[in-house]
């Protein structure tokens, strides 16, 4: 199935590319979600009337990542949880622990946007944890796991 981008698609095309994917992606995803249009002669020429649109909306929406990665950029999360006394965890840390510790202190994420690649955090310590607000752009989180039977510093 061709379809005509109407957004840059991560590992797939940028805007006003004609690709050739897969018909369920494109059915059931692309096509729904108003990211592409099926690659017909009056879908060019309906694409070329709104291409200036398009291009003004794909900056927007870049710019207005670029400062919320500004905002959460070198922010650091502290997560007390439940640990044994090796540093192991007792359960796990994930993208959404990380968005209610976030949410606490007035940073806004949400859940798809955090990409933990390497999974699951399971041991006591500092991660950096990537944010991916568009395609283009990425923040950094710290998150820092401590103890919670731990004593704190005064």
């Amino acid at each position: 199935m061709d379809v005509i981008l109407l957004e840059k698609i991560k590992k797939l095309g940028d805007l006003g590319e004609t690709v050739k994917v897969k018909a369920g992606f494109g059915r059931n995803y692309l096509l729904p979600l108003g990211k592409a249009l099926p690659a017909t002669e009056a879908n060019r020429a309906v694409f070329e009337a709104r291409k200036a649109e398009l291009l003004k909306k794909a900056n927007d929406s870049i710019s207005a990542a670029n400062m919320r990665a500004g905002k959460i950029n070198g922010k650091t999360i502290t997560l007390k949880v439940l640990a044994a006394e090796e540093g192991k965890l007792y359960g796990s840390v994930g993208p959404s622990e990380i968005v209610d510790a976030a949410a606490a202190q007035g940073i806004d994420v949400k859940k798809s946007e955090i990409d933990m690649t390497s999974g699951p955090i399971r041991q006591l310590g500092t991660y950096t944890v990537s944010v991916r607000l568009h395609t283009e752009v990425e923040g950094e989180l710290t998150v820092v796991v401590v103890d919670s039977k731990a004593p704190t510093a005064a």
